[in-house]
């Protein structure tokens, strides 16, 4: 790791910069239990918490961590991260660095497991033309959070393992049943829980408070760009709709879906249907 006096004599962005990617490393080995970085994190607070260049806030971040009860702290593992994370930030804001998706970590104290996770047997979700990556990744990680059974991907929507919706998705699609399809899932799933199972998130439709969710059934959520085809609309018997407020009128789709599951999860359990652990599709 460079030495803090070395850093010191550059200029103050790069500087910065390079504290930044030292504190990511170090916030990675925290986040392992590993506080082997809390001697040079300890010398680096000191220095910043003298740095006049740096805002007020910064500075004082940096004072508790040079404080002795700040040594304290970065003897913890979960504090130490925290600590690092937050001055890593603020510092990448200052040398010109702006936080991206891509860049964040899986929240603290969430670790994967498998066993854990529990499912609606009876709730699939088919995903048409969603092109954005993140939003893959997000809906993943969302129909995870909600007991979604399966999810299914038309043809133009990105695999999971893509790296843009890897990082969004944060685990959840190495968990979460999911494959490949085209309209005739719905048609299947129409043949198999009758007409009323299949429905759509859609612009003009019931409101989400008054729909009647199916025990056993199938969404379909559209496009960012376009929503839900003509052709899926043709075999969905109904449409939900969230009311909004805004001049805008819409929401992203990955927060739009999210919005559903936990719609259709409540529902669910008004009329006591609980969800089952270990269960496979």
């Amino acid at each position: 790791m460079i030495a803090i006096r070395k850093l010191m004599s550059l200029t103050p962005r790069h500087g910065a910069r390079k504290a930044a990617n030292t504190l990511d490393l170090a916030e990675q080995a925290y986040r392992l239990g590993d506080c082997s970085y809390a001697d040079w994190v300890a010398q680096l607070c000191k220095a910043l918490a003298g740095a006049e260049y740096l805002d007020d806030s910064l500075r004082t971040l940096a004072g508790v961590g040079s404080a002795e009860a700040g040594l304290l702290v970065l003897s913890d593992a979960d504090r130490g991260a925290r600590l690092c994370n937050r001055l890593r930030r603020g510092l990448e804001a200052f040398g010109g660095v702006s936080p991206a998706d891509w860049d964040f970590r899986e929240p603290l104290g969430l670790n994967l497991d498998r066993k854990a996770r529990r499912v609606f047997p009876g709730v699939r979700v088919y995903l048409e033309d969603i092109r954005s990556p993140f939003n893959v990744g997000s809906i993943f990680r969302t129909a995870d959070a909600f007991g979604v059974m399966e999810l299914i991907l038309s043809g133009f929507v990105p695999d999971p393992t893509h790296p843009r919706a890897e990082r969004t998705a944060l685990g959840a699609s190495s968990v979460v049943s999911w494959r490949h399809g085209g309209l005739e899932t719905l048609e299947d799933r129409i043949r198999s829980d009758g007409k009323q199972s299949v429905f759509a998130l859609e612009l003009r439709g019931e409101p989400i408070d008054e729909f009647d969710f199916p025990e056993s059934g199938m969404v379909v959520v559209g496009s960012e760009e376009l929503g839900v085809s003509p052709e899926a609309l043709e075999l969905c018997s109904r449409r939900v709709s969230i009311p909004m407020l805004g001049a805008k009128g819409s929401l992203n789709v990955g927060v739009a879906f999210g919005v559903l599951m936990d719609a259709w999860r409540r529902s669910l359990g008004a009329r006591g249907i609980e969800p089952v652990a270990n269960f496979t599709p």
